[in-house]
């Protein structure tokens, strides 16, 4: 044991000698790869498109939402986001939601069994809630929300493979990875089970050719979205329609998730949680396009793919904070519909790619899914710096999610709706499109980050 941790403590002075050394290049490449981002990102801002924003229908529907308020008054009073001090004993507190006692049509009642059904099987793991909104947007492409939720989701599976992957899983404590798997994943779960059932019976209202967002409390979707619904059937404002889905998700979890009482002991307050924050958990990312060849035009055989397909996407500065995740998402949303070079590639990505929530699916010269594959030396840092991409059978390994994550058994939820008052008014407000929409450099930037931290941990404490 002696002899062991000499060894270990030789090799982790051999490992920081090894990445200090490379400072300089490191250096010289984070400002030419800032230099390279800002100029892509003119390219990708030359062919914008204007996003539709009728300032009529918003003072209509604030007027509907502050009449929802005045007609019921208990939605003022108020109610606790998280009954329960912990995780057990979660139950199905229900509170009256306006039009839930309404008699239903046999033709309803069977409409509403049907909704819940597909969103219960569709709810199954993140690859099927991932592929639901695909298939919603492509039916419907004035679902807007359906394809930013679609790359959104994406990235919940990208980072959950992480927590199994080449890096991650060798930096965080087993019960910690556990444990913010279980809140990922239930902050993809939950805001599927709210927003899936609203595309649904949207999607089955343009089958009757009437309206049916009367059934939405059936649901429990929170009142704040039936004005929304109501206003979009007339006017299909896809925009504003998207901004109140924005508003109504982050609200959804808020309560649920992130003021709970276990995940922000457990996870928000635990000092792995600002690590993985500050590498990649805040990074959203959409890969642009299909991956392209070398510049010699070598086939993938001849020569690796670069790894540099590019990235769109921003960085969230704080997910604790239910403000910030609302401006994240106007934004994303802006620079998903407000760029047509960027909605046209991310399209491509999306439709020609399957997701099931590996890394290469995106930067497949740097990330494998095969664990042979991958690398396990202990010198990622190095390489990635050194190395525009990794050689077959020395990248980092970004494991498929049905390979590594059992699907979990939704739990209840608390039955309440989070719209109490007027707070949420001044998020309703017109998209703007981010100036820098380009993340590739800082996206790899991130990567090495984590690597560094990787290779200078302690080899004795990445194996116990």
């Amino acid at each position: 044991m002696h002899s062991n941790g000499v060894k270990d403590k030789k090799n982790l002075g051999k490992d920081v000698r090894s990445w200090t050394a490379t400072l300089p290049l490191a250096l010289t490449e984070s400002w030419s790869g800032m230099i390279a981002s800002w100029r892509f990102s003119l390219k990708l801002r030359t062919s914008r498109h204007e996003l539709q924003w009728d300032p009529t229908a918003v003072r209509t529907i604030r007027r509907q939402l502050k009449n929802i308020l005045s007609s019921h008054p208990y939605l003022q009073q108020s109610v606790s986001p998280f009954p329960y001090p912990s995780m057990e004993g979660y139950s199905d507190i229900r509170i009256h939601e306006p039009g839930a006692d309404v008699q239903l049509s046999q033709d309803e009642q069977e409409l509403i069994h049907h909704i819940q059904e597909a969103a219960a099987e569709a709810n199954r793991s993140n690859v099927t809630r991932t592929q639901a909104y695909l298939d919603c947007y492509v039916s419907h492409p004035e679902l807007h929300w359906a394809l930013l939720a679609h790359m959104v989701s994406r990235n919940a599976g990208w980072n959950m493979s992480d927590l199994k992957g080449g890096l991650m899983s060798d930096l965080m404590d087993p019960t910690f990875t556990s444990n913010l798997y279980l809140f990922l994943e239930r902050c993809n779960a939950l805001i599927f089970q709210d927003a899936y059932p609203q595309l649904l019976l949207y999607i089955h209202s343009r089958k009757k050719g009437k309206p049916l967002f009367h059934l939405l409390p059936h649901f429990h979707v929170s009142s704040f979205m039936t004005p929304f619904w109501e206003q979009f059937w007339q006017d299909q404002g896809s925009s504003l329609l998207t901004v109140g889905l924005i508003i109504n998700e982050q609200n959804y979890i808020e309560g649920r998730v992130a003021r709970h009482p276990f995940y922000r002991q457990h996870i928000l307050q635990d000092p792995f949680f600002r690590m993985h924050e500050l590498t990649r958990l805040n990074q959203i990312v959409f890969p642009l396009g299909q991956v392209h060849q070398t510049e010699s035009g070598a086939s993938p055989a001849q020569k690796p793919l670069s790894p540099a397909r590019p990235l769109a996407g921003l960085t969230l500065p704080k997910f604790d904070d239910l403000s910030i995740r609302i401006k994240a998402g106007r934004s994303l949303y802006a620079l998903l519909f407000g760029y047509e070079e960027i909605y046209r590639a991310v399209l491509a990505f999306a439709r020609s790619t399957k997701h099931q929530g590996s890394r290469a699916e995106y930067w497949p010269a740097l990330f494998t899914p095969t664990l042979e594959q991958a690398m396990n030396h202990g010198h990622e840092g190095f390489d990635l710096i050194t190395s525009e991409w990794l050689p077959g059978g020395q990248r980092l390994y970004s494991p498929q999610l049905e390979e590594i994550w059992k699907d979990e058994t939704p739990e209840p939820i608390p039955r309440y709706d989070w719209y109490q008052g007027r707070a949420m008014f001044r998020h309703i407000r017109k998209p703007l499109r981010p100036l820098l929409p380009d993340i590739t450099h800082a996206h790899r930037a991130a990567l090495e980050k984590t690597s560094i931290v990787h290779d200078v941990s302690d080899p004795f404490e990445r194996r116990h």
